[in-house]
Parts: structure tokens; C-alpha cells; sequence
């Protein structure tokens, strides 16, 4: 439960992350207000996920997720580059995160 837990506080993650870019540096109050909900929601599920889980394994997921769904997010709904030469690291960041799962098991 708690990998799941964590894996759901990493697209919160994502969520504040794409809330923040919209905010337009905080002077657009909806997605200012969204960006601290999601942030609170985010924080709350890896201090759940934490209890079981290691913390440089939590972490390391939590921000590994946040960066892809930011990073793929950005793509697909912000008009952010698909090169190569970004989606080989994204990649790179998502294998590590299922390897680090994975190393837990």
C-alpha cells in the first residue's frame, strides 16, 4: 500500500508542479491556490509512505515521478520539446525509479 501511496503523492507532485508554471510566478490566484493544494496533498502522502518505506528510496521516487509527469506533462499539454536529447534522461529517471522499486522488493 504504501508504494501506491507514493506513487500517487508523485503525481501530486506533478500536479503543483504544472500549478506553479500556470500561476505565472503567483499572480493567478486559481492555479496558485491548486499548486498549495496539491503541494499539502503531495507532502502528506510521502510523510504516509515514509512510515514503511525507506526515506532515500521514498524520496528518490516521490521526485523521480514528479520529474517525468512534469517533464511528460510539459510535452504533451505545454508544447515543451519531445527531442531526443530530453526524452533519453526522462527515460533514464523513469528506469531508475522502477529499479529502485524494484531493489526494495
Amino acid at each position: 500500500m504504501s508504494w501506491v501511496v507514493l506513487l500517487v503523492a508523485g503525481l501530486f507532485e506533478t500536479v503543483w508542479a504544472l500549478a506553479l508554471k500556470q500561476s505565472d510566478g503567483f499572480t493567478k490566484l486559481g492555479p496558485s491556490l491548486v499548486f498549495g493544494a496539491a503541494m499539502l496533498v503531495s507532502m502528506a502522502l510521502l510523510a504516509w509512505a515514509l512510515r514503511d518505506l525507506p526515506v532515500g528510496t521514498g524520496y528518490a521516487v516521490w521526485t523521480g515521478t514528479g520529474a517525468v509527469g512534469a517533464a511528460v506533462a510539459g510535452i504533451v499539454l505545454l508544447g515543451d520539446s519531445a527531442a531526443l536529447t530530453r526524452l533519453l534522461p526522462i527515460g533514464l529517471i523513469a528506469v531508475g525509479i522502477v529499479w529502485l522499486a524494484l531493489a526494495e522488493a
